[in-house]
């Protein structure tokens, strides 16, 4: 397999392999927000948890997903998910999704620190050619925030799939191994910043 489990540690959060034992933790992280009540993503509850784990760690059985769960480090506490998804080895590219932080945790250096890990991860140690992010286009916090970490927008998929019963438009976009220099050089001065 091209993704093998790893855990991925910055100044104060770490990213360690999901296990189903994470469950309590991760539907508490949620409750932080209550994160499940955004309409344009999908955030587990008490009742979606298990299932959300297995269907990450099934997909991690076959190759396509590597799904982490975020821990801050300062209070060991879970914090929230994130994952490698969507993977194409044949043609070295991933995709960073699936990720949400508690409220609290929002608009800190989190999001950057692990986008950081996860890009690190994927430009140096996997030798992607692009790593890929997708959101809802109605999810403008998001978009945003991608935007922030120097990714450009490809495109947008019309029509994409369905979330929570209503079909979706998907915001794609990507930084190529040839921005990572870059990205890294921008990701370290906003990091520096948060000191």
């Amino acid at each position: 397999m091209w993704l093998t489990e790893v855990e991925l540690e910055a100044a104060t959060v770490k990213l360690i392999p999901l296990r189903t034992i994470h469950a309590a933790g991760l539907v508490t992280a949620a409750s932080d927000g209550e994160l499940w009540d955004l309409w344009f993503t999908s955030v587990p509850n008490e009742t979606t948890i298990e299932a959300y784990i297995a269907n990450a760690l099934a997909e991690q059985q076959k190759g396509t997903c590597l799904p982490f769960t975020i821990i801050d480090k300062t209070n060991n506490k879970i914090i929230g998910s994130t994952r490698f998804c969507h993977v194409d080895s044949l043609n070295n590219r991933v995709e960073i999704g699936y990720t949400w932080y508690s409220k609290s945790y929002q608009r800190t250096s989190v999001n950057t620190q692990c986008k950081q890990l996860l890009l690190s991860h994927a430009f140096e140690t996997l030798n992607t050619i692009a790593v890929e992010f997708r959101t809802h286009w109605h999810n403008q916090k998001s978009r945003e925030a991608i935007a922030r970490l120097g990714a450009k927008q490809d495109g947008v998929l019309r029509n994409h799939q369905k979330v929570n019963g209503v079909y979706r438009d998907t915001v794609v976009f990507s930084i190529i191994d040839a921005e990572w220099p870059t990205v890294k050089t921008s990701l370290a001065y906003k990091l520096a910043k948060y000191d």
